[in-house]
């Protein structure tokens, strides 16, 4: 892959007028880590509104082998968002909430919903999503998949891998995989999802996704316990799971 071309950067424009800017001003925010440990820099700067705009900009990158950074809510801790002469794909403006249905469990959001927002759509519908970290408000759910977020829950409900049903990505030369699945039980072949789940943006734009969701907890109980060592800690923690069937949700 290469860095942009001025044929390649007046084709993305041209095919995309509405959801591209070039303006120094308005990239900043984009391009330097919230901490302020990386600065990098960007020709183009795409934020599609669609799924048909995300595949329109990855065609036409593969076929002009430009080089692409996807960024979701910008809160990793690697610079990994971060482009350095690369086109810079935004995935914050794929807004939209295609599906909630309570009675499956389950709710298909597009990869620009953050994961606040996911809770509280679920939480609308008398459910739980249970993924939960400090950045919730800003990081996407792009974002989450595509780092395999664990969050402050995973004991009892899994990292981010284990909470995702299907996903919907546009791949490297522009073609999409449809995945959005909402089968628990399925057997059926590769499970291709998994691929893309922890890959970084590496192997695909996720432009939506499937989500597992939960019946709310009733009751909860929170408890500071004083130890001797850590190995106590972990007896306790066997014992909690033990005594409350594996309701254990955080331990820290």
């Amino acid at each position: 892959m290469t860095l942009p071309t001025p044929l390649a950067l007046a084709e993305l424009k041209a095919a995309l007028p509405d959801a591209f800017t070039e303006d120094a001003d308005d990239m900043a925010p984009w391009l330097t880590e919230w901490r302020g440990r990386w600065t990098g820099h960007t020709p183009l700067l795409l934020q599609p509104r669609t799924k048909a705009e995300a595949q329109k900009a990855v065609e036409i990158c593969a076929r002009h082998g430009v080089a692409i950074v996807t960024q979701g809510g910008g809160t990793g801790l690697v610079g990994g968002q971060i482009p350095f002469g690369e086109i810079l794909l935004s995935t914050r403006k794929l807004r939209d909430v295609r599906d909630v249905t309570p009675l499956d469990d389950a709710m298909t959001v597009e990869a620009g919903v953050t994961l606040l927002e996911a809770q509280e759509i679920a939480k609308a519908n008398n459910r739980f999503f249970p993924l939960s970290l400090a950045a919730e408000g800003s990081a996407t759910i792009g974002g989450v998949i595509s780092t395999n977020a664990g969050g402050t829950q995973v004991l009892r409900y899994g990292m981010m891998r284990d909470l995702v049903l299907g996903i919907e990505a546009v791949m490297p030369d522009g073609q999409v995989f449809n995945g959005l699945k909402r089968l628990r039980k399925d057997n059926t072949g590769y499970d291709l999802k998994q691929l893309l789940i922890g890959a970084e943006g590496t192997l695909g734009v996720i432009t939506a996704a499937t989500l597992k969701l939960y019946p709310i907890m009733r009751s909860r109980c929170v408890a500071f316990v004083g130890l001797e060592s850590a190995a106590a800690s972990i007896e306790l923690l066997a014992r909690a799971k033990d005594e409350t069937g594996g309701g254990v949700e955080a331990f820290e």
